[in-house]
């Protein structure tokens, strides 16, 4: 089971595997405080709206929370997006790279947002049970399974698989959402910020009980992740079609 004691607010490892809800309650005051500034900021810079919101899950104590992957293009729809999922309610724990963690700064921060970090290349054992016990505890996961940021259409695309094995672990929907427009929020070239109007999608949730039957176990999960990953991209390129130019 997930640990539930007290957290060290100067220990960053002690965060991973603990409920948002018991970190110290200054660490929850500037979350809800950075959550809300940057809510505000990103609303008024980047001008964001929500196609289907209502398919976001609701939060209701005591519920299993969700795996969420979108498609990644700018820093910018992470500074959109969780103070977004924040505000309606959900406790979202990006998976990032443990790399990240070798600049202090950055460790700190990320144990103060709820992060999980995990080892590239390898099956991280730790990483993967913090997720099932955040899913378990009714926080959400945020994945990009792209693994970084796309820049351009003809930049190549390895796709990072995993999250459902996460989402079977955690006994989890996977919630497919994308983005537009936040890749021009930094032109090439360019390292200000610009304001841009901006879009985020919310697609239908899936899990395993949506593959097809007959299925073994893991056969069940590579075609569950195929599927959110195909929604993914439908999301995303049904808001490029609506928003010719943008990406």
């Amino acid at each position: 089971m997930a640990r539930e004691g007290k957290v060290s607010g100067l220990n960053a490892a002690s965060h991973y595997d603990a409920a948002m809800s018991v970190f110290p309650w200054y660490e929850r005051a500037i979350y809800a405080l950075v959550m809300a500034v940057l809510w505000v900021f990103s609303k008024l810079m980047w001008r964001w709206s929500v196609e289907d919101p209502s398919r976001l899950p609701e939060r209701v104590g005591g519920s299993t929370g969700s795996v969420v992957i979108c498609n990644h293009t700018s820093m910018a729809e992470v500074v959109a997006l969780v103070p977004y999922l924040w505000a309606r309610g959900h406790r979202v724990r990006p998976i990032f790279k443990s790399e990240f963690n070798k600049i202090g700064i950055a460790r700190w921060a990320f144990a103060l947002a709820g992060g999980i970090p995990v080892e590239r290349g390898e099956a991280d054992m730790a990483a993967l049970r913090a997720a099932q016990h955040a899913l378990q505890r009714g926080e959400d996961v945020l994945i990009f399974p792209e693994g970084t940021r796309i820049r351009t259409d003809d930049q190549p695309v390895e796709i990072h698989g995993g999250f459902a094995l996460i989402a079977q672990m955690g006994k989890a929907r996977i919630l497919p959402m994308a983005v537009c427009g936040f890749r021009d929020v930094t032109p090439e070239g360019k390292r200000l910020m610009r304001p841009v109007t901006c879009w985020i999608a919310v697609g239908d949730a899936l899990d395993a009980k949506d593959a097809p039957q007959g299925l073994k176990r893991r056969e069940r999960a590579q075609w569950v992740e195929n599927e959110a990953i195909c929604r993914m991209y439908a999301l995303r390129d049904a808001l490029r079609a609506a928003h010719p130019g943008r990406f």
